[in-house]
Order: structure tokens, then C-alpha cells, then sequence
């Protein structure tokens, strides 16, 4: 097994991320401080105010745009930014809620809708990372950040002296407009919140359990669409970054290749599969080797890791994942009960593996290995 992905800490991403939460005292001291009483132009600065904290918060708000690009164009996602990014842009909200709160522009109850949810998704992300798993981000969440973004902007300027002293009933207006945006960021909120929750049931005790023998095609339609939706971001996502894919199966029998596939040209970056239930296979097209498979056996990392190398080396994807495990019903031990699955993913960084126990029958465990699988090709590629 080649060791995991050595990342470098300060890449320029990283250092716009760090730059970002560095100047949300400044925004604060802006949005909250009389410090235009200590200019002698204090009336037209006072006035100005509002448009100044504006324009801070959306430069802010923008770093935002530009250390994705530059993760993304330039190869260095890592992990530093996968938990700095988020926290930055949760912090820049909450410090401008918080400050709105001081300033009697918004009730509290407001922040408290938006600040639970972020407490929450937190929490099951923690639960998620302790058991090695990564729940990727939805459309919603997105789309929730940047109403968030765009209601507090407004919020921020509708009580301006310059636009009452303008206009009275524009003011009016804009008071009405921002209220609207600030109830569909909240709506979004709420919703981006119960589908994190859903993608997260396994985690928390609310997995369905279905009829034995279950397979992918038999789930409900929900779950059908959500594999789907996950295929489809992986496959846009390669597009993006400009890398291609591969597969190595055994528990899952081909399961994943078929979400991939089922994708309208993913042809473009889904170069192929191996599909190696016998450990012949293993050793014969993936080279895995017989030592790995005598000492610690086809379900252990070292083998996870084996198999996507196998496949990224056979198939010259830039990028490889892996699946061997026990679905059941037969096959389980003390050491290694049913529904244990490792997971291997092989990139030019070298290669991991991340270790799973999943619960249901055969079928609910190879449905979950596929999910779990997409999402961490999703996050290998910098969702």
C-alpha cells in the first residue's frame, strides 16, 4: 500500500481562505463601530456607512469564488481547505447576522434558524468523518449560501439614510424585496438542511430496510435519484478538473461502473472497470498480492488499496476507486461481520482506503457502498 496523499498546508487557495477569516474582524468593526465620529466628515461617512460594510462583506464573500477556482485549476484541494472553506463562509454570516442583531436591523430569530442548521449539518459531519465518510454538498446548499449572501447585503443597506433621503418609497420597496430574499434563504436553509439529514440517515438510525435480496433498481425512487444525482456530479466534476476514472469491484459486482455509465456522456471520462469477485482476478488484472490476500485477507485495506491501484494502473485513469467487502448474508466473521466494506481510492498522490460497516441486507449493502463510493470520488475531486 503507498502511503496517503501528501498535501502541501499553504497552497494559495489556502492562504485566501485564511485571509478571508482574518478580515471578518474588519467587516465586524465596519458593519457595529461609530467610527465615522472620528473623521470631521462624520455626516457623510456616517451616511456611507451601510455601502462600505456592504462592499467589505461582498469582497469577502467573493474570496469565496476565487479560492474554489484556484483548489480546483490548480490541483491543490486538500483537506486544510475542505474544512477551512465552509468554516470561513459560516463565520462571515454569523458575524454579519450577529452584527445586524446589534444593530436592531433583523429579530433574532432569524440567526437562530440559519446558525441551528449550521450546528446540526456540523454535527453530522462529524459523525460522518469519525466513521470515514463524506456526505457530499447539494445544489441546495449552494443556492442557500448565496441567497444567505444576497439577504444580508440588503439587509445591510435597506435602512440607509441615502436611500430614504432619495427616495421614501423606494426605501419602502427595498425593505419589502429584502424580506423576500431573507424568507428564501431561510426556506433554503431549512430544505438543504432535511436533504443533508436524509443523505445522512444511515449515520443516525433512519436507513430503510427493505425485503432481503434488495438490489439498487429496487430501492425507492428517491434513493434511485440521489445515486443518480451523485453519478451525475462525479462525472461533471471529472469534466471540470479535465481527469478520467476507473472502477475495481468485487462486493459490488459492477454496481458503481453502471451509476457511471448510466450518465450521459461519461464516456468522455469513465475510462473502465474490473470486476474481481474471485481473488484470482485480483491477482491476475489488478496485482493484488497473494501475500495481502494470505496474511489479512480480500477485505482489508491493504488489498482497497491494491485493487485501485490495479485499475488506475490498468486503465490510465487519473483517478481509481475500489470496492471489496462482505454484502451477505453468509461470509461474515467476528473480525469482519457482514456489511464490513473497504473502500479504495487511487490518485497520482498515491493511494487510501476508508473502512466501512455498513447495516441492512445484501442488497441495502452493496446500495450503500455505492453511494459511499461516489461521494468520496466526489470529494477526492474537490467537491
Amino acid at each position: 500500500m503507498t502511503q496517503p496523499y501528501e498535501q502541501e498546508l499553504w497552497t494559495p487557495a489556502n492562504r485566501v481562505t485564511l485571509a478571508r477569516i482574518l478580515l471578518i474582524p474588519l467587516f465586524v468593526l465596519v458593519l457595529v463601530a461609530p467610527w465615522p465620529d472620528v473623521f470631521p466628515a462624520s455626516m457623510q461617512l456616517d451616511m456611507a456607512k451601510p455601502w462600505i460594510a456592504a462592499a467589505v462583506f461582498i469582497i469577502l464573500s467573493l474570496t469565496d469564488m476565487l479560492d474554489g477556482y484556484l483548489a480546483r485549476s490548480r490541483g491543490e484541494v486538500t483537506d486544510f481547505g475542505k474544512f477551512m472553506d465552509p468554516l470561513a463562509d459560516k463565520l462571515l454570516v454569523t458575524a454579519a447576522l450577529l452584527g445586524l442583531i446589534e444593530l436592531a436591523v433583523i429579530p433574532s430569530w432569524v440567526a437562530l434558524v440559519i446558525i441551528s442548521r449550521e450546528f446540526i449539518v456540523s454535527g453530522v459531519r462529524m459523525v460522518a468523518a469519525s466513521k470515514g465518510e463524506v456526505i457530499a454538498a447539494s445544489w441546495y446548499g449552494k443556492v442557500k449560501t448565496v441567497f444567505q449572501m444576497i439577504a444580508i447585503v440588503l439587509f445591510i443597506i435597506k435602512d440607509s439614510d441615502v436611500i430614504y433621503v432619495s427616495s421614501p418609497l423606494r426605501a419602502d420597496w427595498l425593505y419589502i424585496f429584502s424580506w423576500f430574499i431573507m424568507i428564501i434563504a431561510l426556506a433554503l436553509t431549512i430544505i438543504s438542511m432535511i436533504d443533508y439529514l436524509y443523505k445522512a440517515r444511515h449515520l443516525i438510525g433512519f436507513r430503510r430496510r427493505g425485503s432481503e435480496g434488495a438490489e439498487i433498481d429496487a430501492l425507492p425512487l428517491s434513493e434511485q435519484a440521489s445515486l443518480c444525482e451523485l453519478a451525475e456530479e462525479v462525472i461533471e466534476r471529472a469534466r471540470e478538473t479535465g481527469v478520467t476514472l476507473a472502477t475495481a469491484e468485487s462486493c459490488t459486482g459492477g454496481l458503481i461502473a453502471s451509476e457511471l455509465t448510466s450518465i450521459a456522456g461519461s464516456s468522455d471520462v469513465y475510462l473502465g472497470s474490473v470486476v474481481s469477485y474471485a481473488n484470482e482476478v485480483k491477482q491476475g488484472l489488478l496485482g493484488v498480492s497473494s501475500h495481502s490476500l494470505e496474511t489479512v485477507g480480500a477485505v482489508s485495506e491493504a488489498v482497497a488499496c491494491q485493487m485501485a491501484e490495479g485499475a488506475r494502473n490498468s486503465t490510465g485513469a487519473d483517478y481509481a476507486v475500489s470496492v471489496t467487502g462482505i454484502a451477505g448474508p453468509g461470509g461474515g466473521s467476528v473480525e469482519k461481520p457482514v456489511g464490513t466494506v473497504w473502500i479504495g481510492l487511487a490518485g497520482p498522490r498515491g493511494s487510501e482506503a476508508h473502512h466501512f460497516v455498513f447495516s441492512g441486507d445484501r442488497g441495502e449493502v452493496r446500495a450503500q457502498t455505492v453511494e459511499e463510493s461516489l461521494r468520496l470520488l466526489l470529494a477526492i475531486l474537490g467537491a
